[in-house]
């Protein structure tokens, strides 16, 4: 596996780090704890359970080479308590079927880009220097940001922008996309850039941070699939808990942040039909929330690492008398 030379060992500030950790370690406690890090990137929170719960082995996933190369380095010192397995999360119980292993103790999943992705600007995904149109999280794919902008129907651009990156211009900048497509297609973020630029009036440009910051989440979501796997993914990592297993999400888009509540929501609530007086053990909730609502980053951690200002965190427990 190769990785390019300038992002072997990039700069990487895991996101709410300690509080995942204090969240997780008290189900790994037991010799033999299992945990399953779903969205491994550089090993960031991957290191710190580790360090944190001696008795516990890590099943890695992730679905980009380049980060499972980095991790697998990073991650070296602790030998055969680690598994890295390249996949995308929603296969996470083919992965553990794989790796022999029937339930697991504890489960993160960290949304979104790696520091790797964001930082090697070849990949495409930032809209601050210019680069292929390429948004793949696993470079083995054959949909990339370019196919999607110069081949997709305007009103599926439109949906895109709209229903993935909140963009209220979707209209507008769809226009410019097709009528820039039909003279030559549209190859790299700094074209991309232009036609957001255009399209975007001038007095809503500066209000929300960079004009583009919206259109490249939304084409980065769909060149990914990434709300339909997570949509499979939440269910299958509730289902690979044991009793007193612990889940945590970081969510950094409105959308991710609404199937995790929703998710969770469903898992903690008892299945009761109306009129019933008591709840029968077989329709009580199998899990409990650990956190009130959606827990954010302290002002000191946003002010140190800005990537962590849209991180919502919720975590859920699967209950130890659960039926």
């Amino acid at each position: 596996m190769v990785v390019p030379e300038q992002v072997v060992e990039p700069s990487h500030v895991p996101v709410l780090r300690d509080r995942i950790v204090d969240l997780l370690a008290p189900s790994l406690a037991q010799p033999g704890s299992v945990y399953l890090d779903c969205t491994l990137g550089l090993g960031g929170h991957a290191s710190a359970v580790l360090a944190r719960c001696p008795n516990a082995r890590l099943v890695g996933i992730d679905r980009d080479p380049a980060a499972l190369a980095v991790a697998g380095r990073r991650l070296a010192t602790f030998g055969n308590r680690v598994h890295l397995y390249q996949a995308v999360y929603h296969e996470l119980a083919e992965v553990l079927a794989e790796d022999g292993t029937r339930s697991v103790q504890a489960i993160c999943m960290d949304l979104g880009l790696s520091s790797l992705q964001i930082d090697d600007r070849e990949r495409g995904f930032a809209y601050a220097v210019d680069a292929p149109l390429d948004m793949r999280m696993d470079s083995g794919q054959d949909l990339t940001a370019e196919t999607l902008v110069n081949t997709a129907a305007p009103g599926e651009l439109v949906r895109i922008l709209r229903e993935y990156g909140d963009e209220k211009f979707a209209d507008r900048i769809v226009r410019r996309v097709v009528e820039a497509r039909a003279k030559a297609p549209i190859r790299t973020s700094a074209d991309l850039v232009a036609l957001v630029d255009q399209a975007i009036p001038m007095a809503a440009r500066t209000r929300s941070g960079h004009p583009a910051k919206r259109t490249f989440q939304a084409l980065r979501i769909a060149v990914n699939a990434e709300l339909t796997s997570l949509a499979a993914a939440l269910p299958a990592a509730l289902d690979a808990l044991a009793p007193g297993g612990r889940l945590a999400v970081l969510a950094y888009h409105s959308g991710e942040d609404r199937l995790v509540k929703r998710a969770f929501a469903e898992a903690s609530s008892d299945h009761v039909p109306p009129g019933l007086p008591a709840v029968p053990a077989a329709l009580q909730a199998r899990f409990a929330l650990l956190t009130r609502g959606a827990e954010r980053p302290t002002p000191s951690e946003t002010a140190a690492n800005p990537r962590a200002a849209a991180a919502r965190l919720r975590a859920i427990e699967h209950k130890e008398d659960a039926a």
